[in-house]
């Protein structure tokens, strides 16, 4: 692999403005130096084998097709220092800290709208906002059990917070077979450097699930609740069942008896269960109070939670704070309930609901990305510069309309890291997803789901819009032949 045309107009994850890999890549980097390009395609080509065979795949929507494919996988590790990844673990946990801590005062005293830190306007028009519970409690006062935060790095090499998914986060079955091919790949790297593990998820995830248990002492019955075979990410359900061992339920599976207790039929009769790990939206879950109609959730599972005799992660009303408005407000909430400043800044956000903030919006919408509060996967956004006048106008009115739905952001230039192309390594936009694990304690992935736009040039990394992934790497400088970092 031929790093001497490689150029990149931003920050390039692997490879320093003067052409030298970064430290933490250097390794890499030689090491892919040394390969021929027959041997490159052959591993990935062994790469993209290994990813049939193992089912990896998702559902993409932006063809019009919606048909599941292979999730792409390009076998160029993304690469992160230690040194930068503990300073970055810690501001996802002191994110996770006051976002926990903003649910559980929304549903309760709301002070934090009472001392007017956060607008009462934004609470009544939240789409994610459930009456139903407040008042609720849940075991360990955690709402939001897992959660997927989307990190992007600028051309100045500064990591920003993009936003916080808190309802369904998916994508860590991505991050943990993509570990499993790259191991497959480059046995090599993996037996002398010093690339920390990503493998211990799924027990991570099991020991949170078996925390929130309303019969502790006993082992505990957790089921994994998904809409079914034909819901994009039905892939990462049965793989994260299987991976911890407990049960994969569709709503048919499960009922709530006259005790309150949520119970699975099985062949041997009903069996209660502890913990529901849901991964069905709010208003499907419970067809007694959000949708009537609704097939895809368990009548009576909210009497069940609020009884105290089920538990549901993530619980129910959690995506409140799964708003890109809302985000917006999380330095604040971190000062407000910790009292300490943010490790990790937002990206700068414009609120379309202040006067002053959407006529800067209007007259510079060319310059920005424009998004819907609750829209995810990339859907329902513009981004600026690379829009026509009339989807320009488009959101204007739409901003106009609903000014409270609408925030925009500066077009940032995301950090690249290279691809393997048919003409050596090319640079391609890419974010990073670490899942973040709320109980007593905080756990934080190491590293996370690096997403990548795999059309050059192109700021979409989202896998059901035709994104790929790459491993992270997260490599230990002071362990890798004595270098410090």
């Amino acid at each position: 692999m031929d790093w001497a045309k490689y150029r990149t107009t931003t920050f390039d994850e692997l490879i320093q403005a003067d052409g030298r890999p970064r430290p933490a890549a250097r390794r890499l980097v030689e090491y892919l130096a040394g390969l021929s390009g027959r041997e490159l395609a052959e591993r990935q080509l062994a790469a993209d084998v290994v990813a049939r065979v193992q089912g990896i795949t998702f559902t993409v929507y932006s063809d019009g097709r919606n048909v599941d494919r292979t999730l792409p996988f390009d076998l160029i590790p993304r690469i992160i220092p230690l040194s930068e990844w503990q300073r970055t673990e810690a501001g996802l946990k002191q994110r996770m800290r006051a976002l926990n801590l903003f649910i559980g005062d929304i549903y309760g005293r709301q002070q934090i709208v009472k001392d007017k830190v956060f607008p009462a306007m934004l609470l009544k028009d939240s789409v994610n906002f459930r009456a139903q519970c407040v008042g609720i409690t849940p075991p360990l006062g955690v709402w939001a059990h897992i959660c997927g935060s989307d990190l992007v790095r600028d051309g100045d090499g500064t990591l920003y917070a993009l936003e916080d998914n808190l309802r369904i986060p998916s994508g860590v079955s991505y991050m943990l077979e993509n570990r499993m091919v790259a191991k497959r790949v480059f046995p090599e790297l993996f037996e002398t450097s010093s690339i920390l593990p990503v493998d211990e998820y799924p027990s991570q995830l099991y020991d949170t699930l078996a925390a929130l248990s309303p019969r502790p002492g006993d082992t505990p019955v957790i089921a994994l609740l998904t809409p079914g075979v034909f819901n994009s990410a039905y892939f990462e359900h049965a793989y994260l069942a299987q991976a911890m061992g407990i049960e994969l339920v569709e709503g048919s599976d499960l009922f709530v008896a006259d005790d309150d207790c949520t119970y699975m039929r099985t062949v041997y009769g009903p069996k209660r269960v502890d913990v529901v790990y849901r991964r069905v939206d709010d208003l499907f879950i419970d067809p007694e109070v959000f949708h009537p109609d609704s097939v895809l959730g368990v009548p009576g599972l909210i009497r069940s939670w609020r009884a105290g005799r089920v538990a549901l992660a993530n619980a129910p009303g959690a995506g409140v704070a799964d708003d890109k408005v809302v985000f917006a407000y999380v330095p604040k909430m971190i000062k407000y309930y910790l009292d300490e400043d943010p490790i990790l800044p937002n990206v700068p956000s414009y609120l379309c609901h202040n006067a002053k903030e959407r006529r800067y919006v209007l007259e510079n919408i060319e310059k920005l990305v424009v998004k819907p509060a609750n829209e995810s996967g990339g859907y329902g956004m513009l981004i600026g510069p690379r829009s026509t006048r009339r989807q320009r106008e488009k959101f204007k009115a739409l901003i106009e309309a609903n000014p409270r739905n609408y925030m925009a952001q500066p077009t940032l230039a995301l950090s690249t890291a290279p691809i393997v192309t048919k003409q050596g390594p090319s640079p391609r936009h890419i974010d990073l997803r670490p899942f973040v694990l709320s109980r007593q304690d905080t756990y934080v992935t190491t590293g996370g789901l690096t997403r990548v736009a795999m059309v050059k040039g192109s700021l979409v990394v989202n896998s059901s819009q035709g994104g790929g992934a790459k491993d992270t790497w997260v490599v230990d400088l002071a362990d890798d032949d004595g270098e410090n970092a």
